[in-house]
């Protein structure tokens, strides 16, 4: 359409300067004593356009000429800011390819560039496109390039030196992402370094957003827990978890890993429970936690009921006849309800006979029932379950406590010879 809107607007030129020129008998006179010129009126309109045609390529060949020096100028410092570049890609490329020595050359030789660009265009006062920003961007990442450099090669003074080089650059928008991948490298030397205290401090110095980051989050998360920090590590985990930054798998076993340490680091009944009342509620119905919770408050000689409270949360995914929890969480799962049942718990009682029931020929299950008639008195029905679970139980210390039950009911029977050889073999394993 715009073509078309050309050829018309040409073709109304053409006929206006034919019926301008074609029948135009007008006579131009020129004066110059005592001489008289007479030209045509298309002649003088065309000669006059010459004119002005000769007169501005005339000024614009002498503006050409004079701005030579100026366009020379701008050409060199062209050419350095190119070598510059040139140079700072050369830097990455050796970076990458585990050259580091001729990285940190390239990487100088960048920043002598940088310098000596700045320096002309300071000098001479020309405009290249090469704003200071950019100069300071440029500069910072060739010092993070020598730092990674001196990085690899252990060379940490000069790491620190030109680290510091690159940070002191700020205040500029075109900076600040620039800033932060800066500080983020140094925190992965830091914990390259096995100094996880820098790092969490270069972590606190990173802006608010950008410390939210899952990048900055799985580095604070690596950092607490080599620091020890299992608070810090279990609260960034969780939101690594929210922010979906591992598979669901990993997340559940990073989350439970934490919890158990935090589980750990109670060395009180009272501190224990107000450690389990800190997690969620997902965290508490993980099994592995619950049972661990359990052993552990027993162990440290808390409230059995308590303990079965916890117990009781877990006991349909550990206990129920196709639960995909294995034989060491069941059996650490016995152990834990072993040590805090009672004589007065007639529910679990009534709980664990329907899972003898549910689970036919269960060795585990067996056990955990042998063990609670064996502590409420009843012998007949302890010794059927106690007798039947030795012979397919697996796990060395329930079928150690085992034997030791059934020595003790052979003693209760005056039975000596079945007591010492229910001993032996609870000795020999």
């Amino acid at each position: 359409m715009r073509a078309a809107f050309w050829f018309i607007a040409l073709f109304g030129v053409a006929v206006a300067v034919a019926l301008f020129a074609g029948d135009n008998d007008a006579v131009v006179s020129l004066f110059w004593a005592p001489h008289r010129v007479d030209i045509s009126l298309n002649l003088m309109v065309l000669l006059l356009f010459a004119a002005f045609a000769l007169l501005h390529f005339a000024l614009k060949a002498l503006s050409v000429i004079a701005s030579l020096p100026v366009q020379a100028r701008r050409w060199r410092a062209q050419q350095k800011e190119r070598a510059m570049y040139a140079a700072l890609m050369e830097a990455l490329a050796h970076l990458l390819a585990g050259r580091f020595i001729r990285s940190s050359r390239s990487a100088e030789n960048a920043l002598s560039q940088e310098k000596s660009l700045s320096q002309l265009i300071a000098d001479v006062g020309i405009d290249s496109g090469h704003h200071s920003s950019r100069s300071m961007q440029l500069r910072s990442l060739a010092h993070l390039l020598v730092a990674e450099s001196a990085q690899f090669l252990q060379n940490r003074p000069v790491r620190d030196q030109h680290l510091a080089m690159a940070l002191e650059a700020s205040g500029h928008r075109v900076l600040l992402a620039t800033q932060e991948g800066i500080q983020l490298r140094a925190v992965r030397w830091a914990l390259d370094d096995r100094d996880p205290l820098m790092a969490l401090e270069w972590l606190a110095k990173l802006p608010v957003g950008a410390g939210r980051r899952t990048l900055a989050l799985r580095l604070r998360l690596r950092a607490a827990r080599l620091a020890g920090q299992t608070e810090l590590a279990m609260e960034t985990a969780r939101l690594l978890a929210k922010h979906r930054a591992f598979s669901a798998p990993a997340a559940q076993s990073i989350v439970r890993g934490l919890a158990i340490e935090l589980l750990n680091g109670a060395h009180e009944p009272d501190k224990l429970h107000k450690v389990w009342l800190t997690l969620d509620a997902s965290e508490r119905a993980m099994p592995d936690v619950a049972v661990h919770a359990a052993s552990r408050l027993m162990s440290l000689q808390g409230q059995a009921t308590l303990a079965r409270q916890w117990l009781a949360e877990v006991w349909t995914p550990v206990m129920q006849p196709h639960s995909e929890s294995g034989d060491a969480l069941r059996v650490k799962f016995i152990l834990a309800l072993e040590a805090s049942l009672d004589a007065t718990d007639a529910p679990w009682l009534a709980r664990i006979e329907n899972a003898v029931m549910a689970r036919p020929g269960d060795a585990n299950v067996e056990y955990l029932a042998g063990m609670a008639c064996f502590q409420r008195q009843l012998w007949g029905k302890a010794q059927q379950l106690l007798a039947h679970a030795a012979l397919t139980l697996q796990d060395a210390t329930l079928k150690r406590k085992v034997w030791l039950s059934l020595a003790a009911l052979a003693e209760q029977r005056n039975d000596a010879e079945e007591a010492q050889l229910a001993y032996r073999r609870a000795a020999q394993l």
